[in-house]
């Protein structure tokens, strides 16, 4: 069973956000994602969820919440709500950004503020969580 974690950021009244750009072999070759990645080891679902943020954003964030979770057969996703804490957006260093080769059809990765008017007019992915996100800043909840 794969694990993922991702964290939803507000910041400067948006929504941190991974633009994917360049993308090959994949259905999609430009879409947003919320940061985040595999647990590794150990780690709780909330340090994993740190961990992946400080590498994709270079951001240090504190887990306010669980918001969301999908499950399917194969994988569970887990999406927390974060505050940040401290750093500058984009300086990250995960693998990502290392030049390996590993990476060459990954396309480019680029951390955005997306407002929270534009979120429902953005193309993020997975819709299932896209689509919750908005009711939430709808609803005030966000």
């Amino acid at each position: 069973m794969r694990v993922r974690l991702a964290g939803i950021i507000p910041m400067e009244n948006g929504i941190a956000l991974m633009h994917r750009q360049h993308v090959k072999n994949r259905r999609y070759e430009d879409y947003y994602v919320f940061p985040g990645g595999g647990q590794e080891g150990d780690e709780t679902l909330e340090q994993g969820t740190i961990r992946e943020i400080k590498e994709e954003f270079g951001i240090d964030v504190k887990i306010v919440k669980l918001l969301y979770t999908l499950k399917s057969e194969d994988k569970e996703e887990y999406f927390f709500l974060c505050e940040y804490v401290s750093g500058e957006l984009g300086t990250g260093e995960g693998p990502e950004f290392s030049g390996d080769p590993k990476y060459i059809d990954s396309g480019t990765y680029t951390p955005e503020i997306i407002s929270k008017q534009e979120i429902k007019n953005t193309f993020i992915l997975p819709p299932e969580i896209k689509e919750k996100l908005v009711e939430d800043i709808e609803n005030g909840i966000i």
